[in-house]
Parts: C-alpha cells; structure tokens; sequence
C-alpha cells in the first residue's frame, strides 16, 4: 500500500510539474526511521526530478526546491510539504496511513510490498538461476553452503516478484577426476560398503604407499590441507615416480568418453548415490531443485558447438593444436579462452557453451544468473563474451552472482569438511542454548526448532554483508540471542506468534486505528512504508543484506512498540489496534523471512 502514499504525492507534485504520475512515482521514496524521529513520510529529490526533466534547470537548487514546495498543495493525504535542502519532504496524514497499510496487511498480507508499482515493471517472464553445483562423490562440502543459500533467496526473491523461475543444480559430474575415482574404486573399492555407506566408502582414504592417490587427487585444496599439506607433497611425489595410477585413471575416462558400459554403469552409481546424499541435506535448508542437471549431460553436445564456432570463425587452432576463442578488442589473441585440448577433448567452458545454449532451446528463459565464488569470475566472462560473440542477445541478460569466501569455520571436533558438520554443529548449539535461556518455552519437537533457528542465523550471517566479501566465522557472533543475528529474528517473529496465540479468542479489527498515532506506532508505520523499496533494491543487484538490514530494523521497532504498548490490560480499542499491527508486523517478517530462505518457527 505504499504506491497508494506514492501515487498521492505523485498527483500533487505532477499538478506542479506537468509529467505524469507514472513517471514521478519511482522518484518519491520513504524516509528510513531513525532515533532522531524524523517527521516527514514521503521525500522527492529536486536534482532527480531535473535528471528526469521534470523541471527545467532555473536558478540555484535551493531556491528552486523552496519555489516547488510552495506550489505542492495539501490534501486530506498529504498534510505538509517542507523544503529541505535540494529534497522535499511530505508528512502523510497519520490516520489514513495506519488504515491504509494495516487495512492491505489484514486483507492479503502475501501481497504486501510485492506488488506495489514499484515492482510492476518486474513482473513476468521467466528466470533460471544456477546453483549449489556440488561435485559427484564427494560429500556436500561447507564451502558450496554459501552457494546454495544465495542461489535459493535470489530464486526466491524473483519467484515473490512474479517471475516464473527455473531452479538448476549443475553438478560436477564428468572430466578427468572421474578416471581418478574409477580407476581407484576398480583397485580398492567394494560394492557392499558402497550400498551400505557409500559417501563414506568413496570419501575414506585406503592404503595405496600410505594413502590413497586416487582418493586425493580428487579433492580440492581445502579438502587437501585439512588431511594435512605433508601428505599432499608426498602424494605428489608418489603420483609422479608411478605412471600406472595415472595411466589407469586415463584409461577409466577415455571409457566413459567412449560410453563403455562397464565404466558408465559405475559412473551412474557414484552420481546417484551423490544425488539422493545431497537432496536429504537439501531438504533440511529448505532448498528444492526442477532440474538437476550436469556437465556429462553436456559433453555430447560440444561437437555441435565447436562446428558452430568453426562456421562463424570464431575458432582459431594454436601452434600447440589446441582450439581458442580470440576475446581481446583488437582482435590479437592478446586474451583468449581455450576451447579444445590439444588432444581434441572439451573443457569446462566449453561444456557450459553447450549447457547455455540448451537451456535456452529448452526453457526459454529471459534472463540467467549464475551463483559461484568469485574466483569463476573470468570464466562467466569469458562464457558472455563467447555467447555474445556467436550472436546470442540473450547473452546480455546472464548474470554471474559472486560471492567470497567464508573463513575459520570450525566444529568442537575441529575444521569443517562437510556442510552436515555445519548442521549438526549449528543444531546442537542452539539446542544446549535455548535448554539455558530462562524465556525457553517447551516445544513438542525441540531439536528442529533448533536447527530452523540454527539455519537462520547461519543464513542472516552470511548475508550481513556484500556478497563480494570474504568473512570470519563466529560461533558466538551467529548464535547470539541479541543484536542483528537471525536467531533474534526468530526470536521476534516467535513472540508475535505468542501474544497473537495469547489473545486468539479475542476478536479483533483494522477500522478503528486511531490509537496508532503515537511515535512507537508511527515509527514500525513508516518503515513499513519501505518494504517495496528494499525489494526493488534487492532486485537490481541481487544482494540480500538490504532484505537483511530492512527486517532487523523492523524487528528492533516492534520490540520497542511491543515494551511499551501493552495489549493486556489496555482499553478496547487500543488493544485491537495494537493486535492488528503487530500482526501485520508477523506477516512482513515472516514473508521477508521465507524470501531470504528461512523457515520462521512460532515457538522458541
């Protein structure tokens, strides 16, 4: 109900100005609470309104915004119009702007905020966002959380907005590690532990000169440094004075690339087994996938792509034989992406080429967003540029959403490895934590409660800050009951659940809102006046942390509102009133929750 506020501001400045309403209501924003209790509602810039050309440029700013003010008029909405410097602000009348929010809230709180004018120009069309994107048989590692949480709020956000989205998980499941794996499980493996613990099985290390060389090579470096960087060396050196392990990993791949039905039939038993592990810890954050997709389901598809790019000549072969596409603005090869190996097999970039360009024959999506850390992110320009390059416009419309990294994540038991580590760690704190706070409330099933509330605050954690940055992990810090933490997010929405509960017998309504004018009131009022706002924010750059900040304050207000005005004991009318806007407080918080990916708990 914030574009109502808008569109009546709008109509009086467009009186003025002589531009439409349509055009002015994305220049009109509320003005954000602070302790300073500011009074005006609704603000104007005067340098936006002559960017736009909506006044011509006369004269000094100031006095140009002072001569527009006192031509605005007042109405039964708008009440005052104050020139501030080079902004003008307008304080809505207080009584309507309590009946017109909460009146909206009452009647279809899912459609607060997100369809407000605001957002029209958002609405329909389809977006598919790429994310998580674990490795095949390797169990889920705590650095895809990040990933996969961001790849869900963005979904999320975009399906709220009125997109039509498109959820994809890309797995890691072809390339050469897989000789690595195959050639190893062939020499040590077992088909019992596999059925009986298969992650595990595939995961330990089993004795080949004191390790397992296939096993490690797998891994990545973290993986590397957490079973000790004094093994890694003397893998290596063994890896390189014994040619048979990568021999036999070589020969593994080229039968799979050739689809030998021996190695395929193993290759289809790591990824499902991968697969059903992945959608079990999945289902606990709250993440669904519409497609699980992959790099093998791809690999057929890079011929077509190599003779496309012959066609065009954008391929070009190097003194060394391999296939590179020249992406310097000069046309000198002085930046270039390699397609083909010298031996004529595909690359990752190149099996992404055949994966875009499928989605988009399949889905027809209008717009793509990519979530990876940021060190891919010369790859997905590279991919745009090549994209771009074959004639794709829609190559215009991919995004590549990066992130940093997250640092000194660690369990009681020590580093973390596994995102289930994670899990537990964050479930079984926040168990031992609510079992010691005083204000605890016996709950019919306790510990998943706690790892809901656990998962928030890994959640809002992350999502503090830009996404670009790395971090430092803290167990305290995240599980803290107090200050901007999702734990205290849960909390809030937990104890409007309990006085909602409290007074449920009481019928209550949104007509009478006249006791709503006081400060504590008007304060949670305004910031509500913000949520499209924050929304539109969150859209344009696809970071979480403005939905973040938005609900916290949100939060802090209604904290104070719920300390000092009391529904117990107060009069009739002001204790309706008082139910109506804390429940409108409820619904926000609660959409806003779901959007970021939390599941709000109703009992803590």
């Amino acid at each position: 109900m914030a574009c109502f506020f808008r569109r009546s501001v709008a109509l009086q400045l467009s009186k003025v100005v002589g531009v439409s309403e349509d055009a002015l209501i994305p220049l009109i924003s509320a003005v954000p609470v602070s302790k300073k209790q500011t009074t005006s509602d609704l603000r104007v810039s005067v340098n936006s309104l002559l960017q736009r050309g909506a006044v011509p440029p006369d004269g000094d700013l100031q006095t140009q915004t002072q001569a527009l003010a006192n031509q605005i008029k007042r109405d039964a909405v708008v009440e005052e119009v104050v020139a501030g410097r080079g902004v003008i602000h307008f304080r809505l009348n207080r009584l309507i702007l309590a009946q017109k929010l909460l009146e909206q809230l009452h009647s279809e709180p899912d459609g607060f905020g997100v369809k407000s004018d605001l957002l029209r120009h958002l609405q329909g069309g389809r977006t598919l966002v790429e994310f998580s994107s674990p490795n095949i048989a390797k169990k889920f590692h705590a650095g895809h959380l990040r990933s996969t949480i961001i790849g869900n709020f963005i979904a999320n956000l975009k399906k709220a907005l009125g997109k039509d989205v498109i959820r994809v998980n890309y797995l890691g499941d072809w390339g050469m590690q897989f000789g690595l794996l195959g050639a190893g499980f062939e020499r040590f493996g077992s088909q019992e532990k596999l059925k009986t613990r298969p992650l595990e099985h595939l995961f330990e290390v089993r004795p080949y000169r004191d390790v397992c060389v296939f096993h490690l090579l797998s891994l990545s470096l973290v993986d590397l440094f957490s079973l000790g960087l004094q093994v890694y060396v003397q893998v290596n050196r063994e890896v390189e004075s014994d040619e048979s392990v990568r021999s036999a990993a070589a020969e593994f791949y080229r039968r799979l690339v050739q689809r030998e039905d021996q190695a395929l039939e193993l290759w289809r038993q790591f990824r499902e087994i991968t697969v059903d592990e992945y959608k079990r810890i999945y289902q606990r954050l709250g993440v669904d996938f519409d497609h699980y997709s992959g790099e093998s389901f791809h690999d057929g598809q890079t011929q077509n792509v190599l003779e496309e790019l012959k066609t065009k000549r954008l391929l070009k072969t190097t003194e060394k034989g391999t296939g590179v596409v020249d992406l310097s603005a000069m046309g000198d090869m002085s930046s270039y992406a390699t397609l083909v190996r010298s031996d004529g097999t595909s690359l990752y970039i190149t099996r992404d080429i055949a994966a875009a360009l499928d989605r988009k024959q399949r889905f027809g999506f209008d717009e793509m967003i990519y979530v990876t850390d940021k060190s891919q992110s010369v790859h997905f320009q590279q991919l745009f540029h090549i994209l771009s390059a074959m004639g794709h416009e829609w190559a215009e419309r991919c995004h590549h959403v990066a992130f940093g990294l997250v640092q000194g994540m660690s369990t009681r038991r020590g580093e973390v490895v596994f995102l289930e580590d994670v899990l537990e760690e964050a479930r079984s704190r926040m168990i031992n934590n609510m079992r010691q706070s005083r204000t605890s409330k016996v709950l019919e099933e306790p510990e998943l409660t706690a790892e809901r509330v656990g998962i928030s605050a890994l959640i809002i954690q992350d999502f503090k800050g830009p996404l670009i940055s790395d971090y430092k992990f803290d167990w305290d810090k995240v599980l803290q009951s107090q200050g901007d933490t999702g734990v205290f997010l849960q909390y809030t929405h937990a104890r409007l659940c309990s006085l909602l509960r409290r007074h449920a017998s009481e019928s209550y309504s949104c007509r009478d809102v006249s006791p709503l004018t006081d400060s504590r009131s008007v304060s949670v009022l305004q910031h509500l006046l913000r949520y499209d706002e924050v929304l539109l924010q969150s859209a344009n750059d696809l970071q979480p942390r403005h939905l973040v900040n938005f609900l916290m304050t949100l939060s802090h207000l209604v904290a104070s509102a719920h300390r000092e005005l009391p529904v117990k004991g107060s009069p009739a009318a002001a204790a309706q009133a008082r139910l109506c806007l804390f429940s409108a407080v409820r619904s926000v918080l609660a959409n806003g929750m779901r959007i970021l990916g939390i599941t709000p708990v109703d009992k803590m």
